[in-house]
């Protein structure tokens, strides 16, 4: 009810009397009101008078309602512990694929390696619940599609030059614009459950915890919409998901790196490696060359560029 509503006023582009709302949306007068006022505390500016109802505004926020193509898949929350610990929940439950837990803000948000992710207002922090048809070793297409996808998405949106770093970063002018987490549950030859947590710096400002991090808006010089962002990305990823992921998407992915050609420090739970970074396996491995000429190969850790 509230997005035919929203919808109606957003298209007259003027007043709409309370009674033509009424009839078209087959509710009392009094039901639209109260329907008016709810909008009103969740952020959208309605001018109420004696003509009927004017919509002036609306809020930058990934309501359900907001996204058609999404609604039913959707779960938005103004606070919440961790978009990823809602998601896992809903998956566990067995949602849809491709269902998306997002929050204005997290409580508890989390980074790779059980870093705490800061999630200050004006961000956009979202979990995406997928089912992909891939065996396990192939899962890390996945993670390369979406800051993939990710960074074609900003370039769209708002002309932004974003680059990928191994494994999992989005950066920008060598700043870190977006941080990726993904948790998976399956068994030995199947998949159940791939959760892609994702945290974008839109219009926050993350410098003062985090000095080598940056912000859409520092880029671009005004606000972003997050609701665009959100809604490009989802269709981006969902195109890329009905074509079948092959190791092509690893391919696509080199093309935009930072990573690759440039010395590197990766660090994992054990140990701790230095070398030139060289490629990108098909299962996501990352290929250093160390100084004595040998290559190793890292499935899991931190990048650190040098």
């Amino acid at each position: 009810m509230k997005g035919a509503l929203i919808t109606i006023l957003s298209e007259s582009g003027g007043v709409v009397s309370g009674q033509q709302l009424s009839d078209r949306l087959g509710i009392s007068r009094v039901s639209v009101w109260k329907h008016i006022q709810q909008l009103q505390e969740l952020g959208y500016r309605i001018d109420a008078g004696p003509k009927g109802y004017h919509l002036k505004e609306r809020p930058d926020i990934p309501y359900p309602w907001e996204i058609p193509a999404w609604e039913e898949r959707i779960h938005y929350y103004p606070k919440v512990a961790s978009t990823m610990d809602a998601a896992r929940d809903l998956a566990r439950k067995g949602c849809p694929h491709l269902t998306v837990v997002v929050a204005d803000r997290q409580t508890k948000g989390r980074g790779r390696l059980t870093r705490t992710w800061q999630s200050a207002g004006g961000g956009l922090y979202f979990t995406m619940v997928t089912r992909p048809a891939l065996a396990p070793m192939e899962v890390a297409r996945v993670n390369f599609a979406v800051s993939f996808e990710l960074a074609q998405t900003f370039s769209a949106v708002c002309d932004v030059d974003a680059r990928v770093k191994w494994p999992n970063d989005i950066l920008v002018e060598g700043r870190k614009l977006v941080g990726i987490l993904s948790e998976m549950e399956g068994e030995a030859d199947r998949i159940n459950h791939l959760n892609i947590g994702v945290g974008i710096n839109v219009n926050n400002d993350p410098r003062r915890r985090e000095p080598n991090a940056i912000s859409l808006k520092e880029v671009t010089g005004k606000k972003v919409s997050r609701k665009e962002i959100l809604v490009e990305f989802l269709t981006r990823f969902q195109g890329r998901l009905d074509n079948g992921l092959d190791s092509g998407v690893i391919a696509e992915w080199k093309t935009i790196t930072e990573t690759l050609g440039r010395r590197v420090r990766v660090e994992t739970v054990r140990d701790m490696y230095e070398g030139t970074a060289v490629d990108v396996y098909g299962n996501g491995a990352l290929v250093l060359e160390l100084e004595d000429g040998s290559r190793k190969r890292v499935i899991y850790g931190d990048c650190f560029h040098q």
